[in-house]
């Protein structure tokens, strides 16, 4: 038999007093039932006080009410079902008692109030006989047992020797007389001949409380490697965030840097564009006036040719022929050469660039005081800038076919 099979009815019991304290609990301060308790006519109980607190909160003109003048007292809402109910002018004050449940609050206060080894020594009973209680102990199986096992149960061939003499012995730790059994008391006339028993060795109190001190000091040693080691944890912690802020403002600076010399390269290849477009443009311009004007004489050529009266067609005919001749010899070769429109000098080749990015990695020595403190100050901020630089391509004009690279660049064009 083991002591935890024998505790089960104080378990038991803790676990009913453990469930009565939650039904003696108020549901406003969420304490236990303050006496006096009152019961609403919905059956919930409320402490007076708590009941009262919320009462004036609610009927903050209550006081004035209290005069013979106002009979009525106000109203006041359960904070359990939310019932509504009308009190009189005593407010309250004028709800009922409930004496059974302050009843219950005392024999709750005397039970939680007795020492825990009282109870265990009243309620430690057996479990193959639920009504007797552990009053012997088993020599040879060293186990608290009762009377009845003795008797007609497991422990009938064994030596037994009563419960308090076996406490004391074990409790003292004083040395066996002549003819005691294992428990240092006199043994019980056995039934039959019973088999001799290993004993173990009896620890006297001070040796259990050598025992125990050398556990706590145990015990102690652990609580400071575990408190050690929680610091190692937000230690850890600690350098990891601050770590990940680092990175996160390298990356930005690395960011920014490519965000300024795209925003450069686009503003190069912006001027570019508006530079050719601008002279195709005037060009368009200039063929467009001389097409208006060409159309306009062959349309006074056309009307002179069908113009009936002879003085008229005489004397536009005489200018006539010069015009056609002199908007003939215009001199339409102004054009863009060919390829004009080829943007294609403007590729870049970033893939040594992407190769290096992704082979950043870690430094394997750690980092300075100055270098650890924030990136865009270190050489690493102008080492990628000047790399990045090498990128920018040379400035374009407006009459520049596609241009070719220089033969000893050692990339290749997109």
């Amino acid at each position: 038999m083991n002591f935890a099979v024998g505790l089960k009815p104080l378990l038991a019991e803790a676990r009913s007093m453990e469930s009565l304290e939650k039904q003696l609990i108020c549901p406003i301060c969420l304490e236990m039932f303050t006496k006096p308790v009152v019961i609403l006519p919905c059956q919930h109980n409320l402490c007076r006080k708590c009941a009262n607190d919320v009462f004036q909160a609610s009927n903050p003109l209550w006081q004035s009410r209290g005069s013979s003048a106002v009979p009525s007292g106000g109203r006041f809402r359960c904070p359990s079902c939310r019932h509504e109910v009308v009190l009189d002018r005593h407010g309250v004050y004028g709800l009922q008692r409930n004496l059974l449940v302050e009843n219950i609050i005392d024999i709750y206060k005397q039970e939680s109030a007795r020492p825990l080894h009282a109870k265990a020594e009243q309620h430690l009973m057996c479990e193959e006989h639920e009504d007797e209680r552990i009053n012997i102990y088993c020599l040879r199986c060293e186990a608290p047992t009762c009377s009845l096992c003795k008797v007609f149960g497991a422990h009938k061939d064994c030596e037994v020797a009563p419960l308090p003499a076996v406490y004391q012995r074990q409790k003292v730790g004083g040395p066996g007389g002549a003819g005691e059994g294992p428990g240092g008391c006199p043994p019980s006339r056995p039934s039959r001949p019973s088999r001799p028993v290993p004993s173990r060795p009896v620890l006297s109190q001070s040796e259990l409380s050598d025992g125990i001190a050398m556990l706590v000091a145990g015990n102690d040693r652990i609580q400071a490697i575990i408190t050690q080691m929680e610091e190692i944890c937000r230690t850890i912690e600690e350098n990891g965030r601050r770590q990940k802020q680092h990175l996160g403002l390298r990356f930005d600076s690395l960011y920014s840097i490519l965000e300024e010399r795209k925003k450069e390269l686009l503003q190069s290849i912006a001027r570019e564009q508006e530079a050719k477009v601008q002279r195709v443009r005037g060009l368009i311009r200039q063929y467009g006036d001389h097409l208006e004007a060409s159309s306009k004489l062959v349309e006074s050529a056309i009307q002179a040719m069908e113009e009936p009266q002879m003085a008229v067609y005489l004397q536009v005919w005489v200018c006539l022929p010069c015009r056609i001749t002199d908007m003939s010899k215009v001199s339409m070769s102004s054009r863009p050469e060919p390829g004009y429109e080829n943007m294609d000098h403007f590729s870049i080749n970033v893939d040594y660039v992407a190769e290096m990015l992704r082979t950043i990695e870690f430094q394997t020595e750690p980092l300075g005081e100055d270098e650890a403190d924030g990136p865009g100050d270190g050489s690493e901020t102008v080492a990628d800038e000047e790399r990045l630089d090498s990128l920018e391509v040379p400035e374009a004009t407006e009459d520049v076919g596609p241009r070719q690279k220089p033969a000893s660049s050692p990339h290749g064009q997109h």
